[in-house]
């Protein structure tokens, strides 16, 4: 549906109900995404995460993209929260505020994100000022998402799997070398520590 279905009615400034709900869900996430990089305990941070991924979820079921809605609850919100949940529990990182992490480049973070911000809503708006979604028909169904994804999207869904497996690769390598140089002097202070003190030469 393009600029002949707004001209028979539909547009901005006649949203129906789903419309509205997809417009209070996407403010109720947006919250929950800037409570979760504002906030300053980490367990408060992740279970904000939760809200807004189950907000994301809640959008894309408005857009009869059930799948992907339930791929998104399932991946996100049931394993990569989970995982930073349970490395949070189980490690001895520091729950609360650490002076250590923190940066004096706020303004610039600041002007960073709102400059991206701009740029990202400026492209999307472009790019579907005049596209209507047909709600009454699937448009998230395995069968869709699978023939758009494997039809349209080949390259950069390869491209990203690589340069997930070359992150995984690098981070790997980077942990086993700091490791390697951390032991042998470990083991070499455990070493002068327990070695007997040598007996002085008789005269």
């Amino acid at each position: 549906m393009t600029l002949a279905a707004t001209a028979a009615g539909q547009g901005f400034l006649s949203p129906g109900g789903v419309e509205i709900a997809f417009l209070l869900v996407g403010l109720a996430t947006l919250g929950a995404a800037v409570v979760t990089v504002t906030t300053r305990q980490l367990v408060h941070a992740a279970l904000w995460l939760v809200v807004a991924l189950g907000g994301i979820a809640i959008e894309y079921l408005l857009l009869t993209a059930e799948f992907i809605a339930w791929v998104q609850v399932l991946i996100y919100v049931g394993s990569v929260v989970v995982l930073l949940l349970f490395g949070l529990m189980l490690t001895k990182a520091p729950i609360g505020r650490s002076p250590d992490a923190d940066s004096g480049n706020r303004w610039a973070a600041l002007i960073v994100a709102l400059a991206s911000a701009g740029t990202l809503v400026w492209v999307v708006v472009d790019a579907f000022r005049a596209t209507w979604i047909n709600l009454d028909a699937v448009q998230g169904s395995t069968e869709t998402t699978g023939r758009s994804l494997f039809q349209y999207w080949v390259l950069p869904f390869e491209a990203l799997s690589v340069l997930l497996l070359a992150a995984l690769v690098g981070a790997i390598v980077l942990s086993r070398r700091g490791g390697a140089g951390k032991a042998p002097a470990a083991a070499l202070r455990n070493t002068t520590a327990t070695a007997p003190a040598p007996r002085e030469e008789q005269r």
